[in-house]
């Protein structure tokens, strides 16, 4: 795929979010709303060769969608769990690194399941290398890294590689 073939998704993208945004089809709204999104396309020109392994089939979009469900339900749940052991400081805190195996091959699909976890209360992603991540986590269930990956990767990436590569 060449870096700029997914540029015309993302000006379409971008007219569609503009219209539903300014829920208006005036001539000014549009005229305002090309040279928007003219000027975020030169932008990111260059830069599309990032977004290259993000796939726009059907399937993709539902799983983006269930991505965010799933994202949610696991902050929901990450929230709960500290903040019970916050409130409940008998609660066993055992803190630690942990290395995790991840399947995503892309740049941006490692950077997508980082930022998810580290983004879930009790989790920090403090390196990536190749198919490894060094998690810090809040509770630190054993040595095993597989038992790890199924803890901390699992239900963020099934889904994401729906979406990427």
């Amino acid at each position: 795929m060449k870096p700029r073939s997914g540029l015309p998704y993302l000006i379409v993208s971008l007219a569609i979010v503009w219209v539903l945004v300014t829920a208006s089809t005036s001539s000014d709204e549009l005229l305002i709303g090309g040279l928007a999104v003219a000027i975020v396309a030169l932008a990111v020109r260059n830069l599309w060769g990032v977004f290259a392994g993000i796939r726009f089939t059907p399937r993709a979009i539902v799983s983006a969608i269930a991505y965010f469900f799933i994202f949610l339900r696991e902050l929901v749940k990450a929230n709960l769990d500290v903040a019970s052991r916050v409130l409940r400081p008998s609660l066993p805190i055992r803190p630690g690194i942990v290395e995790v195996r991840t399947g995503m091959r892309s740049s941006l699909g490692k950077l997508m399941l980082a930022n998810s976890i580290t983004l879930t209360p009790g989790t920090l992603t403090l390196d990536v290398r190749d198919d490894r991540m060094f998690i810090h986590w809040i509770d630190v269930q054993g040595q095993d890294a597989d038992a790890a990956t199924k803890a901390i990767v699992s239900g963020f990436e099934n889904t994401l590689k729906e979406v990427m590569e």
